[in-house]
């Protein structure tokens, strides 16, 4: 893992003391920029020789602007597709990037300067791998399908609302919705339309893109066609913090209100609980009825770092080399992140009970896993009972196998891939 790349993370330390807003939007660009390396590390590996075919051109959104629907920053957005073949041709797998969110007018201003708010900044090819690939031994089951990678530019996973929009001369443009809506009406036209199988994908704020739109993507898929979702590392916890602080839920709250999120998630979410814990999984997931796949570490690096043990709650930097590598953490940490893992389980113990949903949780200090070829489908990825991610997906998908797999807590794996951020 090339993470002497990741020595901007002390970048993010430094901001985080100066604006924590800015500094959470910060460390959600720096994971963007730490998968771009991770894609290209795991492109270079000669164990998983990837063709030049797997070189996809980004696409930006026809009729967007009349559409209405633009980036934070207002450009167009985008997306790269890749056409499928053979007996995959009449099927598609859409995958949501992952990117966290903004939830102030300063750190959505910041965010619009980088590729996870404007598709000037955006890379203009990238490689698809993982689920993406089009190599049948890293991704036997959808590796011929038609494939979409959604560029996520938007700040709120997909939902925000023009509605909300300022107009204080701020200029950013929260229209998450219509870029969904744009964007299924371009991909129906280019063939979705007719669609036997489809899955809806995405990592991390795009996974839980995925969960938020899940049934509106069944509603659009022919009646007759299987159609289910996959959210890898995007289980949001409703948890507090090593403080007893609610980081998450308060960063939640400013998010559903600066760009008027409501009219995205389910009306019974929204009169169950106050509505914006409604972006919390745990909370939303119940009300969703197409079938739905979960991947998730248990020990979710993104989460301990941002839910568990914020900056702002671990002022003398206890927790600093314990965030870097799970290796460093001592005795008292273990068993904090153990309690962390619990109440992951918690909370999806009603969702386990459901007879199409499937569930991947390992105990992998990692974050996103389906989109890089290491950790979704190689001789050395995380396997719980001797499956890969791919696998059990597969399994679940195609009906070979009810698949509900949770790991054993750490350190019990190891074929985990854990991230090691202290490597210079």
């Amino acid at each position: 893992m090339a993470n002497h790349r990741l020595r901007a993370l002390f970048w993010w330390r430094k901001l985080t003391k100066r604006d924590w807003a800015i500094a959470f939007v910060g460390f959600t660009i720096i994971v963007f920029i730490y998968s771009l390396f991770f894609d290209y590390r795991t492109d270079q590996a000669s164990s998983l020789d990837l063709s030049d075919n797997d070189v996809v051109d980004l696409t930006l959104l026809h009729n967007a602007e009349e559409r209405g629907a633009l980036c934070l920053d207002g450009s167009l957005p985008g997306y790269h597709f890749k056409k499928g073949f053979g007996s995959g041709s009449s099927n598609w797998l859409l995958h949501i990037e992952g990117g966290g969110w903004c939830n102030t007018v300063e750190s959505c201003s910041f965010r619009k300067t980088t590729a996870l708010g404007s598709s000037n900044f955006m890379q203009r090819q990238v490689r698809f791998a993982g689920i993406l690939s089009s190599d049948p031994s890293q991704n036997t089951d959808f590796f011929n399908w038609n494939k979409v990678k959604i560029r996520y530019c938007d700040g709120a996973s997909l939902a925000g609302h023009p509605e909300s929009e300022l107009k204080n001369g701020t200029r950013l443009f929260f229209r998450g919705q219509l870029i969904w809506e744009a964007l299924m009406d371009e991909l129906l036209s280019l063939g979705m339309s007719y669609a036997k199988q489809a899955l809806l994908s995405g990592c991390s704020a795009g996974g839980l893109a995925t969960l938020i739109h899940c049934d509106d993507f069944r509603d659009l898929m022919p009646k007759q066609a299987t159609v289910k979702c996959l959210a890898d590392a995007s289980f949001f916890l409703e948890e507090q913090d090593v403080l007893g602080k609610r980081t998450m839920e308060s960063f939640y709250h400013d998010v559903f209100h600066l760009q008027g999120v409501a009219k995205s998630l389910h009306k019974d979410c929204l009169s169950r609980v106050e509505p914006s814990k409604c972006l919390f999984p745990q909370e939303f997931v119940k009300s969703v009825r197409t079938p739905l796949f979960i991947v998730n570490p248990a020990y979710d690096f993104w989460q301990i770092r941002n839910i568990l043990v914020p900056d702002a709650s671990d002022p003398h930097n206890n927790w600093r080399q314990c965030k870097l590598n799970i290796h460093s953490c001592n005795p008292d940490q273990i068993e904090i992140l153990h309690g962390f893992r619990n109440s992951l389980l918690k909370a999806m113990s009603e969702f386990q009970q459901i007879e199409d949903r499937g569930m991947f949780i390992n105990s992998c200090f990692v974050h996103c896993q389906t989109w890089a070829a290491e950790t979704w489908h190689s001789p050395s990825s995380p396997r719980i009972n001797s499956k890969t991610i791919a696998q059990s997906v597969g399994d679940w998908y195609f009906n070979r196998n009810a698949v509900k797999l949770t790991d054993c807590p750490y350190p019990c794996n190891p074929t985990c891939y854990n991230m090691d951020f202290t490597r210079g």
